[in-house]
């Protein structure tokens, strides 16, 4: 590679500044964790990569090079460091916050996609043919999507080596590989181990039959009280609950619809400064495993910078006290689009309590049930082909709003409005608000929570009403200045409601919508 095309690549745009290599240095020297996924570090005299904040010894400046991706250095003919595991980092926060090509392309290939429908399947959902993708994936990322898919297999292979008992042949297949071959070829040349000798690296974690335990890496600091919180007083019986263990911690438990059919996902509520989570997963098809994590990764808002977030908000003069009290605030996603909007519609001008007891009753009614029920999980959330044609008896709720989920349900069961991840934001807010009943405060939060939009702000909302008063702040306040960061800024101002939820008296956060007809 020619030091032009390595100066080049070594300039990329993050969230809200440029990071030149002599920045990403100072980062590796300083073992910055907050680097962690947003580039890689490669030593020419080891042919290693790795993480910024590795514990390593920091090379010499000379014999560094940097990389947007891992599969760039993955390209660049450099393994993956033993000691840090670089493949194992938070996601970069830069592919939530761009709605361009590659940053689609990157949260679709995140999800599978390339796995599942090959690169022309992905081409095809983004409107550009194959050449052109893999031009522009290439200029900016110094790597095609087959290489960051091939990355991404290598990561899945390796949990499913250290965690389960599958033989090699099968955690190749399950991991999204064509060949024994290839999958052999790629761990040797990720790992420098052969399948066998990644399998007994000591550290391997003993795994419950059925179940393959991970952990989900972020970057701290973290919100998880208010985080788990969050989750709690939403939980749709029988889809979704929460269990405590000994000291108070929690575990969310939820099921999955994933396209090798059912799963189930517990997450624990991490230490403060732990740095990851604790996720144990049960899999219909292995295959499934790089979309489970991809999806919960969105739930938990993992790929955040927090200190990109905390920075900008709160050089606001009203958010700064906010900032400051809840360092770390996420602004959770969810691991179905589809289930989400379905659920913002429930939520239209009543309760988060109330909202939450409809849509159990129609997972009740409509979920497909689980093969074997597990613990307080029974059933899938319904799917929207399901709910588009429900019973009147069983949707509770005013004509019109029952007329508008019918509508939303026909329309995303028939394609007609997409949802996907990596779908371009603004013709799918354009698509949602032409819908009959569908207003900005769903468009918004649709936008906020289904699509991982950093940027979504509420400004009709009740709660954010309070909050902006619980602030000091006018109700009428411009939130322009709070881009491109509104989402966290909506969930700060929730909480400066009061203090967070019992959640096992679940009292109403106010996120209903003084909105739309």
């Amino acid at each position: 590679m020619s030091d032009d095309r390595q100066s080049a690549l070594a300039r990329w745009r993050t969230l809200d500044h440029v990071i030149d290599e002599d920045t990403s240095y100072r980062a590796v020297s300083s073992r910055d964790a907050r680097f962690d996924g947003v580039f890689f570090t490669a030593v020419r005299t080891t042919g290693i990569y790795c993480r910024p904040s590795c514990p390593a010894t920091t090379p010499k400046r000379q014999n560094v090079r940097f990389y947007p991706t891992a599969a760039a250095a993955q390209g660049a003919g450099y393994r993956a460091c033993r000691r840090c595991r670089p493949d194992a980092v938070p996601g970069s926060p830069d592919w939530n916050l761009r709605a361009d090509l590659v940053g689609r392309a990157m949260r679709m290939i995140g999800d599978g996609v390339v796995d599942r429908e090959g690169v022309a399947g992905l081409a095809a959902r983004l409107g550009y043919s194959e050449r052109h993708l893999t031009r522009e994936l290439v200029a900016e990322l110094g790597a095609g999507p087959q290489a960051l898919a091939r990355s991404q297999r290598a990561h899945t292979a390796r949990l499913l080596l250290q965690t389960t008992d599958l033989s090699a042949t099968d955690a190749a297949f399950a991991a999204g590989f064509a060949s024994v071959r290839q999958f052999n070829e790629t761990i040797r040349a990720v790992y420098g181990l052969t399948p066998t000798e990644l399998r007994h690296r000591p550290g391997r974690r003993a795994a419950v039959p059925g179940t393959i335990p991970l952990r989900l890496a972020h970057r701290e600091p973290l919100d998880a009280v208010r985080l788990f919180d969050f989750l709690a007083v939403r939980a749709v019986p029988g889809v979704e609950e929460i269990s405590a263990g000994p000291g108070g911690a929690r575990t969310y438990r939820r099921t999955l619809a994933l396209p090798g059919g059912p799963g189930i996902a517990e997450v624990d509520q991490p230490r403060p400064g732990q740095g990851w989570l604790d996720c144990r997963l049960r899999l219909t098809a292995l295959r499934d495993l790089t979309a489970a994590v991809q999806r919960l990764r969105a739930l938990f808002d993992l790929d955040a910078d927090p200190d990109a977030v905390d920075r900008a908000l709160g050089a606001d003069r009203w958010l700064a006290p906010l900032v400051a009290a809840r360092p770390g605030l996420r602004s959770p996603g969810h691991v179905d689009p589809q289930e989400l909007a379905v659920r913002a519609v429930l939520g239209q001008q009543v309760t988060v309590a109330a909202a939450r007891t409809l849509a159990g009753r129609l997972a009740e009614r409509y979920g497909e049930p689980l093969p074997a029920p597990s613990g307080g999980l029974s059933r899938l959330f319904p799917t929207t082909a399901a709910l588009a044609g429900a019973a009147d008896e069983d949707l509770a709720m005013p004509g019109a709003r029952r007329r508008a989920l019918r509508g939303l349900c026909a329309a995303l069961a028939s394609g007609a409005v997409d949802l996907s991840p990596g779908v371009d934001r603004e013709r799918a807010a354009a698509d949602l608000l032409a819908l009959p009943g569908i207003g900005p405060w769903t468009v918004s939060y649709v936008r906020m929570r289904a699509l991982g939009d950093p940027d979504a702000y509420l400004p009709t909302d009740i709660g954010v009403r309070h909050g902006l008063r619980a602030a000091g702040a006018p109700e009428d306040l411009d939130a322009g200045g709070w881009r491109p960061w509104r989402s966290y800024a909506v969930h700060h101002l929730w909480a400066a409601n009061g203090p967070a939820p019992d959640t096992t008296r679940p009292t109403p956060l106010l996120t209903s919508a003084a909105r739309n007809s």
